[in-house]
């Protein structure tokens, strides 16, 4: 049985950049934020819910999501960011585990921004928690997003805390340098992982 890893950080801790490296080394990475994506396609039953609860407001003209009316308002509602979670985080959670045990590796990564959030960590084997300072997130989303930093810090505080996510963690990649830095941890880890996913296998057989 693949070894479950759950990757989780705050917004601008580098959570698709350690992923990106963790796929370049040949682990599979399923990413929830890319699942939701698929989920609400035209169609699709989570779709039909989002509409169903918020209205027809929240569709564009071709029938897809507006996104950003849609996150516009979970970011002022904290019960219609509730209900959001409802319908769409059992969906990508089931999704995340079907698509988990179809896979034949030693181990795999699942990037779930929102993990301390949705009280799933006892789900995985192991938590890795991307880290890096407030400070240093604001800078970074700042410039990735040209978002101010009021914004930045309202989407931070819709989020758990950094002290949640780092108590639920088995292993902390910290990313306050430079990606060599960021490399070396994941390859670390990577090792660690494989060796993990590996040994399980043979206890199974």
């Amino acid at each position: 049985m693949t070894l479950l890893v759950a990757l989780t950080g705050g917004i601008g801790a580098g959570k698709s950049t350690a992923c990106a490296i963790f796929a370049s080394l040949g682990a599979p990475v399923l990413d929830a934020d890319l699942i939701a994506r698929e989920l609400v396609e035209p169609g699709a039953p989570a779709l039909k819910a989002i509409v169903d609860r918020f209205g027809h407001d929240y569709l564009e003209a071709d029938g897809r999501l507006d996104r950003a009316r849609l996150r516009a308002l979970v970011f002022r509602s904290a019960a219609a960011r509730r209900q959001l979670e409802d319908i769409l985080h059992p969906r990508i959670l089931h999704e995340m585990q079907a698509r988990a045990r179809a896979l034949e590796a030693p181990y795999c990564i699942l990037c779930i921004p929102l993990l301390a959030e949705t009280g799933q960590a006892r789900l995985f084997d192991r938590i890795v928690v991307i880290d890096a300072p407030r400070d240093v997130q604001l800078a970074r989303v700042g410039r990735r997003d040209n978002l101010t930093a009021g914004e930045v810090e309202a989407i931070m505080q819709a989020q758990a805390s950094r002290e949640d996510r780092l108590k639920l963690a088995d292993d902390v990649i910290v990313n306050t340098a430079d990606i060599g830095s960021l490399r070396a941890q994941v390859s670390g880890l990577h090792a660690r992982y494989l060796q993990a996913g590996r040994t399980r296998a043979g206890a199974s057989v």
